[in-house]
């Protein structure tokens, strides 16, 4: 029989069961009715966005200007030899982010996977074949390999690689299936609680646990924006969503914009101690300090620009409201410790 509550039942239990390299299971239980797809679900959709991988986003053939090109002395076109190196999975060494590799092939060659190993990058799979190439065959190309989530196309990379590079469709995932199962299970008396069976497959560029380590970070960060209601105060103007991130920046000190020594000074001496302050003022109120010179103007309007908060733009009615009070509260602490 169920019980009346004020809180949902916390799950106390997790396993994790390696059944391969690049297979695992983590299980958790007991969780409420209905909580456990309602975690699992955005989970499973975080492994394939935001597990972190690596892949080719670009190449420079030596003796070929497009993709639709073919090489002498290779079996395959340009575009069968790209679609097999997409095929590679790679896997840069020494925490690097991006890499440019060259490669030279000369001579009667079967090229796999494991012949692009070297002292920068790993290929997880290599057996996978790339290409065949004939006793008067050479090919030398430039592969830029890059760490990133997700699927990036060829066309939105295009502007990111030199004009003699060809751009390729970038596949970060290195998730290859990721399904969960709900199952019910015995609490006490009550048979409908529910345990969660995930099952990750990887591509060996990270382990599954890893995989789903990445997938809790990036719901833990995306839902680190609401922290901030926890502490509102319920008499503070309503302000706009991002407002943990721009206000915070604006309730900071001055001295973080690292103005000059007379810009600073001058600011100083006018008692605006607060990056706010700044961004409530229109040219003409900074104009009107004392001794505020055209450099100075021109320095802090240059500051204020490129932190987002360009000189004389409107802030909406809340926020002016919201940062007069938060400013005024910051002051009155600080003259209070004084």
């Amino acid at each position: 029989m169920r019980k009346i509550t004020t809180s949902a039942y916390m799950p106390t239990e997790i396993k994790v069961e390696s059944i391969s390299e690049n297979m695992a299971k983590i299980i958790a239980y007991p969780f409420e009715a209905g909580y456990a797809v309602t975690l699992a679900h955005p989970l499973r959709r975080l492994l394939y966005t935001s597990t972190v991988g690596f892949a080719p986003t670009g190449i420079k053939i030596k003796g070929v200007t497009h993709e639709f090109d073919s090489m002498r002395g290779m079996l395959e076109d340009v575009a069968l030899f790209i679609i097999n190196l997409k095929n590679l999975r790679f896997k840069l060494k020494n925490d690097s982010q991006r890499e440019v590799i060259e490669y030279n092939f000369k001579g009667h060659k079967e090229i796999i996977g494991a012949d692009l190993n070297n002292d920068l990058v790993e290929i997880v799979n290599p057996s996978e074949y790339l290409a065949t190439l004939n006793e008067d065959a050479e090919l030398s190309f430039q592969l830029i390999v890059q760490k990133g989530i997700g699927y990036v196309s060829s066309e939105d990379l295009r502007s990111s690689v030199d004009e003699d590079y060809i751009a390729l469709d970038a596949f970060f995932t290195p998730v290859k299936k990721a399904i969960y199962d709900i199952e019910n299970v015995l609490v006490e008396d009550t048979p409908d609680f529910e345990k969660i069976i995930f099952t990750i497959t990887t591509d060996g560029q990270v382990k599954p646990i890893e995989a789903f380590k990445n997938s809790l970070e990036a719901m833990y960060q995306q839902m680190s924006v609401f922290k901030g209601i926890l502490n509102i105060d319920l008499d503070t103007p309503v302000v706009s969503s991002n407002a943990n991130s721009e206000y915070s920046k604006l309730l900071s000190s001055v001295e973080e914009l690292n103005l000059s020594a007379r810009s600073f000074n001058c600011i100083d001496k006018a008692d605006i101690k607060y990056i706010g302050e700044l961004a409530l003022m229109d040219e003409t109120e900074l104009k009107d300090l004392k001794n505020l010179g055209k450099k100075s103007l021109d320095e802090i309007k240059a500051i204020m620009e490129e932190i987002g908060y360009p000189v004389g733009a409107t802030l909406p009615r809340d926020a002016k409201e919201y940062l007069k009070k938060k400013i005024a509260e910051l002051k009155t602490q600080t003259n209070a410790k004084e």
